[in-house]
């Protein structure tokens, strides 16, 4: 039964994570709102949003890869390929994938919050200065909402993060019980 275990939840997890980064994706790419002047602000305006979509894109284009192997793997109780690739192979790919889906999350949070901050701190300058407050409450929350719905994509995307770790640390002792075999 715990050898039926580790490939179920590895399975399990790639669902989760499949899942996971699609949402961040579509959650992030429908973010955007438009200014009192006609202006418009998408996610793809800031840098680090374009990155955070990145790695989640890479992300799920690797599980989606990798399904159809687990799928096998957790079905068959065998691997699809057997010479002793695919655990080394995993191994090091779902390592530098949980990386790269980290550093999408460090990216995503790092400029919503800064930036939710600093324009909080603008509105707050502009009020002290004299603008029109109801305007400025009208533009204020347009901006927080365009980071909020940031942050939740990217908050998304570290459910994906942390599914991949999970997976990375089960296809080490998968790596490790196979060595006796192939190594």
């Amino acid at each position: 039964m715990a050898s039926k275990a580790i490939p179920s939840s590895i399975l399990v997890l790639r669902i989760v994570t499949l899942l996971a980064l699609v949402a961040s994706v579509v959650v992030l790419v429908t973010d955007h709102f438009t200014l009192q002047d006609g202006t418009q602000q998408h996610f793809q305006d800031i840098h680090a949003y374009r990155f955070v979509l990145a790695t989640a894109a890479i992300g799920a284009a690797y599980t989606l890869i990798q399904l159809p192997f687990d799928i096998y793997y957790a079905c068959a109780q065998k691997r699809l390929i057997r010479h002793g690739c695919m655990p080394e192979f995993d191994f090091y790919a779902d390592k530098l994938v949980s990386l790269v889906l980290a550093s999408g999350v460090g990216a995503g949070f790092g400029v919503g919050f800064e930036f939710k901050r600093v324009l909080n701190d603008l509105f707050l300058l502009l009020l002290a200065l004299g603008e029109d407050p109801v305007s400025l409450d009208e533009e204020q929350s347009k901006d927080n909402a365009f980071f909020n719905r940031a942050n939740i994509a990217t908050g998304v995307l570290l459910v994906g993060a942390i599914c991949m770790a999970v997976i990375s640390v089960l296809s080490s002792i998968n790596r490790t019980s196979n060595r006796g075999f192939f190594g």
